[in-house]
């Protein structure tokens, strides 16, 4: 018999209630009576004297894991699975491989879908260090190139899956490109990385890239490894297409067109054409030396700015801010602002940051240059009158003519291809007709002018690359030339040669504006593009955006 003192120590073992009890109508176990004092109590046990809640008929609770009492098979609720099972996604093959390769990395791992290999292989598969290499080596030239990160993630993606690889991350950071590929859950990933030594703008070869991707992405084009291979070898090996001599020829055209565009005449557009082209002889001259860029920039702004010094200096009743502005549009680098910004707006924050630090350092150059002539200028008594920005005068077929030559002349230095210098040169003309239209004729602000025509050019851009499957940055970086804001930079300089500092800032926060709204426009003209024009037989899907986050 047991001993009353002890029942009245510790409750017996079957007085607890589990949280997982029986339900009703099932007959627990009993528990063996434990007397023994070393036996080790739950935690779960009620305490002495506190005695269990009792249920109230009709409002039992359940377990965590039971259908809730208001959902109902017949009307299911959204937030579960229909019964049809989850939608697959389909990514249709007439879209250019640029659209479907940017939806898939844009979705999460699981929800790609499985690569389709269009390039077929030996039995064994590719050899996954080989496509890794390649992969890699395509990327560095479209980055080398002056490309959009994303874009350079999409190519890579794109080449990997043209080999059947499934489960490979892209990942690109502005000289650093780097490849995952992991085979399945259970083994080990491989992971390859190379980095961007030299960067150098040719439009021809990342063209050739581009023909190479969009062969590899096509089935019915059979390309083996060697053979991408020794086409990535012929497009590194292909010379540019224009010599020096004709780059700085088209530095100094562009020079006097953009002079014209701010109201010079003839013989402005032949100083500043020659003070374009001794600016890049010294700049040429300087990289030959192995000085970095900052200084190839510092000394390339001088000689249009003492040209146009040494001219209000004469007396030559020439307009010597026309020769400087002129000067300078043929240095401010557009295209890596676009680029930059770009890089921004489509997520990649570490990239953008280092783009656009780099303009900063190329802008501070050609600040450092211009500033040194006008400071001495301005002591030797020349006359610059920062107010002659007000007095540009408007002839539109003589600007819209020279905005075409601008352009022209921009596409020849980014090294474009002969077929594709027509389409941009046009695509300049348009956007400074818009832009003259706006401004000068119906009197709207010049930053939301710049903005608008800046949309154009990228809307027009991204329609002219996307039914050749190429990329859209020659269709688009020339054509924004005549757009860049040379002048207000040459003012906000010449006001702060002048000890006018505040007026200066205000100068160069608008060229800043300008500078914003010209790479916005492009970025939001060529996302209108993919979002509502579509390949015939393409699907109406919208692709996913980068949700990096909601915002609060």
């Amino acid at each position: 018999m047991a001993d009353p003192e002890a029942e009245d120590r510790k409750p017996q073992s079957d007085e607890a209630r589990s949280a997982f009890a029986p339900p009703a109508g099932v007959v627990a176990p009993q528990a063996p009576v434990v007397e023994d004092e070393s036996s080790t109590t739950s935690e779960f046990a009620l305490p002495k004297g506190l005695d269990a809640p009792h249920a109230v008929p009709g409002d039992t609770e359940g377990s965590a894991f039971s259908t809730p009492r208001t959902y109902s098979a017949q009307h299911a609720p959204p937030a579960f699975t229909p019964p049809g099972g989850m939608p697959v996604v389909r990514l249709t093959k007439d879209a250019p491989w640029q659209d479907r390769m940017r939806t898939m990395l844009r979705m999460p791992v699981t929800e790609r879908p499985a690569p389709e290999p269009v390039q077929k292989e030996d039995e064994a598969g590719p050899a996954v260090p080989r496509v890794l290499d390649l992969t890699l080596r395509i990327g560095e030239l479209l980055l080398a190139g002056g490309e959009g990160a994303e874009d350079v993630e999409a190519a890579m993606f794109a080449v990997c899956r043209s080999y059947g690889l499934d489960r490979c991350e892209p990942n690109v950071t502005f000289t650093l490109l780097s490849i995952s590929y992991q085979p399945s859950l259970v083994d080990d990933p491989v992971t390859a990385s190379r980095t961007v030594r030299r960067r150098g703008t040719d439009y021809t070869r990342l063209a050739a890239v581009y023909r190479l991707v969009d062969d590899l992405s096509d089935a019915e084009t059979a390309i083996s490894l060697e053979e991408a291979y020794g086409r990535l070898a012929e497009i590194r090996r292909n010379r540019h297409p224009y010599p020096g001599w004709v780059l700085t020829a088209a530095g100094g055209l562009l020079a006097g067109a953009a002079s014209v565009l701010v109201g010079g005449d003839v013989f402005v557009f032949v100083a500043a054409a020659l003070g374009a082209m001794l600016g890049d002889r010294l700049a040429w001259l300087c990289a030959g030396r192995g000085l970095p860029e900052f200084y190839q920039f510092t000394v390339a702004a001088m000689p249009p700015a003492a040209i146009g010094v040494a001219l209000q200096l004469s007396g030559a009743g020439v307009k010597a801010s026309a020769v400087i502005t002129g000067g300078l549009f043929a240095l401010l680098p557009g295209r890596a602002l676009v680029a930059g910004v770009q890089d921004g707006l489509t997520g990649f924050y570490i990239t953008a940051s280092a783009r656009l630090l780099e303009i900063m350092y190329f802008f501070v150059g050609i600040v450092t240059g211009v500033l040194l002539i006008l400071y001495f200028g301005v002591k030797l008594g020349a006359g610059l009158n920062p107010d002659q920005a007000l007095g540009v005068s408007e002839r539109p077929v003589l600007q819209l003519v020279a905005s075409m030559l601008l352009s022209l002349t921009f596409a020849v230095l980014l090294q474009q291809e002969r077929s594709t210098v027509l389409a941009v040169t046009l695509n300049g003309g348009v956007a400074w007709a818009v832009y003259g239209a706006m401004h000068y004729v119906g009197d709207i602000s010049p930053v939301a002018s710049t903005a608008v025509a800046a949309g154009l050019v990228g809307l027009f851009g991204q329609l002219l690359s996307r039914y050749r499957f190429a990329s859209a940055l020659p269709y688009t970086t020339a054509a924004i030339g005549p757009l860049l804001p040379g002048s207000a930079t040459y003012f906000g300089l010449l006001a702060i040669a002048q000890n006018d500092v505040d007026k200066g800032l205000v100068s160069l926060t608008k060229a800043a504006a300008l500078a914003m709204a010209i790479a916005i426009g492009v970025n939001l003209g060529s996302e209108i593009s993919r979002l509502f024009l579509r390949m015939p037989g393409g699907d109406a899907a919208g692709r996913r955006a980068a949700k990096r986050t909601r915002g609060f």
